[in-house]
């Protein structure tokens, strides 16, 4: 069990969920910087309850809800962090205090993911709650990727990020919203989220130019693929983490003007600011969870989790704690 600081919380783990991509990445030596730093402990995704404070915490209270409580200090010998969220308790920083007090800076240890470590209202079920650590971020990239109710998207890849782009952009109100993946399934599921139609990659056939194509895969191929898509002006989205070190971009495939937007990390303000909207649409009863975890495991069963994933059968699993 961690300790707190006088600006954190120790926040007791309800339940939490795979990380698809960045989870398996960091669980096979893949993730940059991380590649030999075992044995570390994972999880970037959870929501539980405060059960303790520090003395200069202000914004939690015990018996609060929190989400993304993380752990960068394992205070144990020989164990790095790979975020530690999956850890039974986790700590959440309190960064408005630390603002506030003019200490939310690296010399006073601060890092920029404390912006998201968030009180969740009470009326918010965890189950609901821990899907905010994907739905924020999705959302919040709207803002970065300039998106505009009414526009055209097509969107490469129905994993979580793309079902989520589907389903909250048609909350948020887009105008056409097309898919591309080749598991029939998953194309399924971004239909009965709302998509107007669903691709295999070698038969996208859009109604009209788009303004936006979105890679929520992260493959330099789809930039050349999406370019001849585009409307003048319009803009190539890159969501998906890069999985080579050179973007080659041929002009020639698209129109005089185009944008190209790379979104690798998420901009923590927008992230933030997008969960009163988020909830609200929790509440509605118009986004939920249940559209989105495909299956459970106990955290004790973690590791058939993990083999799911690799056998890509998962949307998102979600990890229950006793």
């Amino acid at each position: 069990m961690p300790k707190p600081d006088p600006y954190q919380a120790l926040v007791k783990t309800e339940c939490a969920c795979l990380c698809n991509r960045t989870d398996s990445e960091l669980l096979h030596g893949r993730f940059p910087g991380m590649e030999e730093k075992f044995p570390f402990a994972l999880g970037h995704e959870s929501v539980g309850t405060v059960v303790e404070i520090g003395t200069k915490v202000r914004n939690f209270a015990v018996g609060d809800r929190a989400v993304g409580g993380l752990s960068f200090d394992l205070q144990m010998e020989g164990v790095d962090s790979g975020w530690g969220g999956f850890g039974e308790y986790t700590l959440a920083n309190d960064h408005g205090a630390m603002k506030t007090d003019g200490v939310a800076n690296e010399a006073n240890g601060w890092v920029e993911v404390y912006e998201i470590q968030t009180k969740v209202d009470a009326d918010i079920p965890p189950e609901e709650a821990v899907l905010l650590c994907t739905w924020r971020e999705v959302l919040g990239a709207f803002r970065d990727f300039h998106l505009q109710p009414g526009d055209d998207v097509l969107i490469y890849g129905a994993g979580p990020v793309g079902l989520s782009f589907v389903k909250l952009g048609r909350l948020f109100g887009l105008g056409w919203i097309g898919i591309v993946d080749r598991h029939a399934d998953k194309r399924a599921r971004a239909l009965s989220f709302g998509a107007d139609a669903a691709f295999m990659p070698d038969s996208v056939q859009p109604p009209g130019k788009l303004d936006a194509v979105i890679d929520a895969v992260g493959h330099p191929d789809i930039l050349q693929q999406g370019l001849p898509l585009l409307r003048r002006g319009g803009s190539h989205c890159i969501y998906g983490v890069l999985t080579h070190p050179v973007l080659h971009i041929d002009k020639s495939k698209g129109d005089f003007n185009f944008n190209v937007l790379v979104h690798q990390w998420p901009t923590r303000r927008y992230e933030k600011e997008s969960q009163p909207q988020l909830c609200q649409w929790i509440r509605q009863g118009s986004l939920t969870s249940k559209d989105f975890i495909t299956h459970r495991f106990p955290l004790a069963r973690i590791h058939e989790a993990f083999d799911e994933v690799a056998r890509r059968g998962v949307i998102k699993a979600l990890i229950e704690y006793p």
